[in-house]
């Protein structure tokens, strides 16, 4: 880290004015002819590098300690489960894991947290983890984040990965945080696309300002490196024949498992049919002008045995589920065909839907991004588009 320094003699009412101006944070202000940071500066550095020359300095921390990234090997994948079943976001980390340490010689370690465990972990050797580190505990069959949190944090001690990646579901997104806390280093959440250089810094990249940019983001002075990522973002590996590698049975003092928290019964949620899961996906944008007029949306989604999804603004207006929203504030979806209708095609939505096989597109709008990620595109009123499209699918059935 490091501190913004204002150069004094510098400063002018004009180049004052112009520094306030350029501050996305509102951070520099005028205190009686005196320009002062406040709370808000985020230390991004625009007024130092697109402002006045000079006016404005960055000082780095003198007592920043420099990491020996030679003493931390591996990438690493924690498991996600529930009683053992694995959750499919822990097969895709894995490809992009054993994609990542290829390019710097590492092994892929996997983390295994849970009780009754040993005979699922092995599973885990034909998807691409070399070692697996199965801490089998009692006290660890059921999520808790005392004792969660202390099997990560021996694991780290002794094994000492460079990087480490979390599914970002509900524990996933508990468990990362207080590791990342505990270790004093960076965490970067939902990430989009991750990348690794020849020194081991995991290049981490994320929409960031409500997905207008894209923030590529690096922590090179801290080990481990941590990175949160979605279901459906990654593509696991196909299942090797074989298994290749280690299933390393591990322990920890119990006294370290210590919980204040005691599960009094588990109860299994009712299975919801998810748009995460969806082969075919009718997306819908602020292009449908009226709440009647989804019928022919739900009439097309029958037809193609699709589910309908669409965006924050139509969730808003109380005309699709939560559930059915498609993009970073919601759900990620990798399906073999997405239509969408009248949807521009925002940051957001796109990190939320771009890995899909195939992307159809109807937008009135020639100039809509969405049309920068879709296979086929059609530019023209879904008003007149859907109906025909209906039509020609009932042509065909009836073939």
């Amino acid at each position: 880290m490091g501190t913004l320094k204002v150069n004094d003699h510098l400063v002018t009412p004009e180049n004052m004015a112009e520094l306030i101006k350029i501050c996305p944070f509102n951070a520099l202000e005028d205190n009686n002819g005196k320009l002062e940071v406040n709370a808000a500066c985020k230390l991004c550095r625009i007024c130092v590098n697109k402002g006045p020359k000079g006016v404005m300095e960055f000082l780095e921390d003198e007592k920043r300690q420099v990491v020996d990234k030679s003493l931390w090997k591996g990438i690493a994948v924690y498991v996600d489960h529930v009683e053992g079943d694995i959750h499919p976001v822990t097969m895709e980390l894995l490809g992009k894991a054993k994609e990542l340490a290829a390019k710097v010689g590492f092994p892929v370690y996997a983390l295994f947290l849970g009780h009754g465990i040993m005979d699922k972990a092995s599973e885990l050797l034909h998807y691409g983890a070399d070692r697996v580190y199965a801490y089998d505990h009692e006290e660890l069959k059921d999520f808790r984040i005392e004792p969660y949190a202390a099997a990560f944090e021996d694991f780290i001690n002794n094994v000492k990965p460079s990087s480490i990646l979390v599914g970002a579901t509900t524990i996933g997104r508990s468990l990362a945080p207080r590791i990342a806390a505990r270790f004093r280093t960076g965490l970067t959440a939902d990430c989009t696309v991750l990348d690794i250089k020849e020194n081991t810094d995991l290049v981490q990249i994320r929409p960031a300002f409500g997905g207008n940019i894209m923030a590529q983001i690096k922590t090179p002075n801290t080990r481990p490196q941590l990175a949160t990522v979605r279901y459906k973002v990654m593509n696991a590996l196909e299942r090797s024949v074989e298994a290749h590698g280690d299933v390393i049975a591990c322990s920890i003092d119990e006294s370290k498992l210590a919980s204040r928290i005691e599960v009094l019964e588990v109860r299994q949620k009712d299975k919801e049919t998810s748009i995460s899961d969806a082969e075919t996906i009718i997306a819908v944008g602020r292009g449908i002008k009226s709440e009647k007029d989804m019928e022919m949306v739900r009439e097309l989604a029958g037809l193609l045995d699709a589910q309908i999804a669409g965006t924050r603004p139509l969730v808003e207006s109380g005309w699709l589920d939560s559930k059915r929203q498609v993009g970073l504030s919601g759900r990620t979806v990798k399906p073999k065909l997405i239509i969408t209708l009248g949807i521009s095609g925002s940051v957001q939505f796109a990190a939320g839907m771009n890995g899909s096989e195939h992307i159809f597109a109807v937008n009135s709008d020639e100039k809509a991004s969405i049309f920068n990620i879709a296979h086929y595109g059609i530019v023209g009123d879904l008003y007149e588009v859907l109906p025909q499209l209906i039509e020609r699918i009932k042509l065909e059935k009836g073939a």
